[in-house]
């Protein structure tokens, strides 16, 4: 068996570790793939956003199943050119991931579909954004509605703030096209949860349960970027919780965008926000997440490839399930100097010798003319460590990272504090 997984960032490299780590003797092929990718099966310097050369490369090679890493080639409409060519392929269609690249679809679909989420509004004009905001009332979200990498969303504290917000998005234009519109959204109080199921349209099989860290800096502060660590899995992820979600967030979800003729089938991942009125959406992604991947596959016990290749061919996964280990997981990202605003590259790298527990996953990785390690992106590196408890993954999850070295490197030694210090309490505190 054959298979081409399209992107070359650490989401990727996990995707294809957890396949071949499963089937030793599986072909892996990697657009445009990275260095850590290079050592699991054979990279070929085509552009994720390269649909033609994707499709040429796929005709050539016939590989028994794509995988679609990234969400750009997704909003391109490259599943469909591989449907057209009956190529099997896993990933939503063009239409149907309209559900992340557009916030302001999505939103529109929830309300329509009676899914719990926060109110909000879409603007493109700054006028209009200005008094929503003031209608809303401060603390408010404003959301760049297109895909911005995952930095298109602004918690912002005051009226002030939000202002500048709109007035970057819409006026600046910081995130180009992506925020020529803006949701101006509800502040939701509560906690995080990203929640992946692998679906074929109808059925859907929920994965671990994982939290994001956000922010740039320990203890949850400083800019927002695409993902500076996850962890896996969360005790607040309960099986209630995670049913409620199930029923009230993934199965309408499915159906109404079975009933505009546009059925999902890959994985949906819910970004929800556990609230006192239970679980409600904070937005949608149309892929495997990143850096959640990263933490949650190095947890699961049973084949990916089985769902991942039915749903590919467009096959019903009634009947499948995952199995999970009994065990904890922590990803630290390591990140360039001057992420996220102006990431460096070119800095040589010196990795640590490989360690029990640990799994470095490349992200933002190159080899230079010399054939030297490199930087290349803003998220170099994701470092997974797993252990029987969350302190553990954590310790081996931090320590790795700070045995990587290159100049400028940043990351998080606190990746989880949250539900470490839920499980440093005791009953009365």
């Amino acid at each position: 068996m054959k298979v081409l997984v399209v992107g070359g960032g650490g989401r990727e490299h996990a995707i294809a570790w957890s396949l071949a780590r499963r089937h030793p003797s599986l072909e892996i092929l990697a657009a445009p793939g990275n260095p850590g990718l290079a050592q699991l099966g054979r990279c070929i310097p085509v552009k994720a956003s390269d649909s033609a050369a994707l499709l040429q490369l796929a005709q050539r090679e016939r590989p028994t199943l794509t995988i679609v890493g990234p969400e750009a080639p997704l909003a391109a409409g490259l599943v469909d050119a591989f449907l057209l060519e009956k190529l099997p392929i896993f990933g939503p269609t063009r239409a149907a991931a309209r559900i992340e690249s557009s916030k302001s679809f999505a939103k529109q679909l929830m309300r329509d579909a009676g899914i719990p989420t926060a109110r909000a509004e879409t603007h493109t004009s700054l006028d209009g954004a200005l008094l929503a905001i003031r209608a809303l009332g401060a603390p408010v979200v404003i959301k760049a509605s297109g895909l911005a990498a995952g930095k298109g969303v602004i918690v912002c504290p005051t009226i002030e703030d939000a202002d500048r917000a709109a007035v970057a998005m819409l006026t600046t234009k910081t995130f180009g096209e992506a925020g020529s519109e803006i949701l101006v959204e509800e502040f939701m109080e509560g906690e995080e949860l990203s929640l992946f199921v692998l679906t074929d349209g109808t059925r859907a099989i929920p994965m671990l349960p994982a939290q994001d860290h956000k922010r740039l800096l320990a203890g949850d502060r400083g800019p927002n970027t695409g993902g500076m660590g996850a962890y896996a899995p969360v005790s607040i992820g309960t099986s209630a919780v995670i049913d409620e979600a199930m029923e009230r967030v993934i199965a309408p979800t499915l159906a109404a965008l079975r009933m505009r003729g546009t059925p999902f089938a890959g994985l949906l991942y819910a970004g929800l926000m556990l609230t006192d009125m239970g679980p409600r959406v904070v937005e949608f992604n149309a892929r495997f997440g990143d850096p959640e991947t990263e933490a949650i596959l190095p947890l699961l016990a049973s084949d990916l490839l089985e769902p991942l290749l039915a749903i590919g061919r467009g096959e019903s996964i009634a009947g499948l399930q995952l199995q999970w280990l009994d065990a904890h997981a922590v990803t630290t990202v390591v990140a360039a100097g001057g992420y996220p605003d102006a990431p460096r590259a070119g800095d040589r790298i010196t990795l640590p010798p490989p360690a029990p527990g640990v799994t470095i996953f490349h992200a933002g990785t190159a080899t230079d003319a010399d054939g030297a390690l490199v930087t290349a992106g803003g998220r170099v590196f994701a470092v997974t460590g797993t252990g029987n408890t969350l302190a553990a993954a954590q310790h081996a999850s931090a320590h790795a990272a700070a045995a990587i070295t290159f100049a400028g490197r940043q990351f998080r030694d606190d990746i989880g504090w949250r539900e470490l210090r839920r499980n440093a309490r005791t009953p009365g505190d």
